[in-house]
């Protein structure tokens, strides 16, 4: 009410060419709305969580006011992938990503922290690592708001991950449901949308997720689309099968009418770069037929996923522990070790597609007794073990109880920068929040926490020209919104929520690198969250005013 009261009270007195008040006034700054306009140099006027006025000011008066003069004002940013489902428990801030500008955290990539049932939040607690919490929720909407309640600095979302709900009444099998089950999990999906979800989504590469079917996707994609939902996907295939992937993809959207989205868009594997074409000419095809497809990216050309997506799906299969057994099995150990080594075309070789062992660096362990291999590559290790680089890559997934976390080096930076280029295409960090303290420096994360947009709007637009800034804007922003269908969100227009960051377009740069990831961007001058200012100079403030952003399914109450 008050926003709505404030809006009309600032279009009254404009008219009457008053003064009048607000909290804060952003004065002078270049303004970029996040619609892909150019910018224009003006002011921005907040009172409460909204933004109230936004040209020529001069009659507004902030009780607090922020000369911006040289620097970029812009919607806050969306990162349309994030993991920062643990870390957010741990340290709320999100520093790593609210000091790049990134105002909202869209997680849920295949699995979502809910609904869960007693043996996923068994299997849960078993899996922790560094972050130890507990688990105080059940279904999806409890673990956002439970998130909120804690306090936290970025505004949340997600989706509802398709393995989910395929673990919460199959378990881990690899079976089709039955026609009672695929109801009951079409049930939880829709459960899961009228509690805020974005959509329904799929990692078709991963266990227990590899097992659907396309039917099976169909089935939950059409109950995302009854809420105009959307299904977002990590395909099938990113390497030799990308084309066939993104045609599943396309395949569910045509059937069902649910708009889609490629998570992490790429090419893995040098040989299948020129692939990436090819499933961008698909792309174009469906929407020219009037698909609602789009896709987004992280800023490097490399990934980062567990140890254990260089083994085929088999291994995985009965869930996480029973795989532990089967790595530790002699027999299996070598029938593994040999499909290392051999293209498929049941399963995507990450292993092969990172060309060599030299270019897998282990990241993340969960045994304090393998953590001095951080920063060292599978082949490195391999070699002062004695051991070839498969029969390693088994006993440190067995030996760390967990899937070890590694960054695969298969991508293109030249593919890379025609993706950021695509007129569709937003941005993400695929990657946690950390802060470069604490527990956050028992492991090594993908660099792209800390710079994925920093080194978009550094790299990409400032010194290598690929987008315009103003288009840099409308992808981090009004782009990603407007796909998520999210209320009020993505631009700097009255009564829109007042999610805004500062930044400095000459300065503005990533610091962390694959060696040294714990490094903060540097550019963003001021963030403000639902109005309450997150960022100040550079520095965070303490504030934690995020809250729980909702898909368009959700029934308040």
């Amino acid at each position: 009410m008050k926003r709505l009261a404030m809006l009309g009270l600032v279009l009254t007195l404009t008219a009457c060419a008053a003064p009048f008040e607000v909290d804060t006034v952003l004065r002078g700054g270049t303004i970029y709305d996040g619609s892909g306009s150019p910018g224009i140099v003006g002011d921005v006027a907040i009172d409460g969580d909204a933004i109230v006025a936004v040209g020529d000011l001069g009659r507004a008066v902030g009780r607090t006011e922020i000369d911006v003069e040289g620097l970029a004002v812009a919607p806050g940013f969306i990162n349309m992938l994030s993991w920062a489902v643990e870390s957010l428990i741990e340290d709320g801030r999100g520093q790593s990503d609210i000091r790049q500008g990134v105002t909202l955290e869209v997680m849920g990539e295949g699995h979502s922290m809910g609904p869960l049932n007693d043996s996923m939040k068994a299997e849960l607690q078993r899996r922790q690592a560094d972050i130890i919490y507990d688990i105080e929720w059940t279904s999806l909407g409890e673990y956002l708001q439970y998130l909120e309640d804690r306090g936290v600095s970025p505004n949340i979302a997600s989706f509802i991950g398709a393995a989910t709900p395929r673990t919460y009444v199959i378990g881990h099998e690899d079976r089709p449901p039955t026609d009672e089950e695929l109801e009951e999990m079409r049930a939880l999906v829709r459960t899961a949308m009228e509690e805020g979800a974005l959509g329904v989504s799929s990692a078709l590469i991963y266990p227990p997720g590899s097992f659907a079917e396309p039917n099976e996707l169909v089935a939950l994609a059409e109950v995302a689309a009854e809420y105009d939902g959307l299904y977002i996907s990590h395909v099938r295939g990113e390497g030799a099968h990308l084309v066939e992937a993104v045609g599943e993809l396309v395949d569910v959207a045509r059937s069902t009418g649910v708009r889609a989205e490629i998570y992490h868009f790429k090419a893995s594997g040098q040989k299948n770069w020129p692939l990436f074409d090819d499933a961008v000419a698909l792309i174009d095809q469906a929407r020219t037929e009037g698909l609602e497809i789009t896709a987004d990216v992280y800023t490097y050309p490399a990934g980062a996923t567990g140890l254990n997506a260089s083994m085929p799906p088999w291994v995985q299969e009965g869930g996480f522990e029973v795989s532990l057994e089967r790595l530790a099995d002699p027999a299996l150990r070598e029938r593994i070790a040999a499909e290392m080594l051999v293209e498929s075309d049941d399963w995507e070789n990450m292993y092969l597609g990172a060309g060599s062992p030299e270019n897998i660096l282990l990241v993340g362990f969960k045994n304090p007794e393998l953590k001095h291999y951080t920063g060292r590559s599978l082949g490195e290790v391999a070699a002062e073990r004695g051991t070839s680089p498969e029969i390693t890559a088994m006993d440190l997934i067995v030996e760390d109880g967990s899937r070890v976390t590694c960054v695969y080096f298969s991508q293109s930076e030249e593919v890379l920068a025609k993706a950021i280029a695509l007129p569709w295409v937003s941005f993400c960090s695929d990657e946690s929040a950390p802060a470069t303290e604490g527990v956050f420096l028992k492991k090594n994360n993908h660099p792209r926490a800390y710079g994925s947009f920093a080194r978009l709007l550094a790299k990409y637009v400032r010194d290598e020209n690929v987008i315009p800034i103003e288009e840099a804007v409308r992808k981090l922003s009004g782009l990603p919104a407007a796909n998520l269908k999210l209320d009020r969100r993505g631009l700097l227009k009255e009564g829109y929520f007042a999610d805004v960051v500062v930044f400095d377009p000459d300065t503005i740069q990533d610091h962390a690198t694959f060696v040294e990831p714990h490094r903060y961007a540097t550019g963003v001058t001021h963030v403000f969250v639902n109005g309450t200012q997150v960022i100040d100079h550079g520095e965070h403030t303490g504030a934690t005013p995020g809250r729980v952003v909702r898909g368009p399914g959700w029934v308040d109450g």
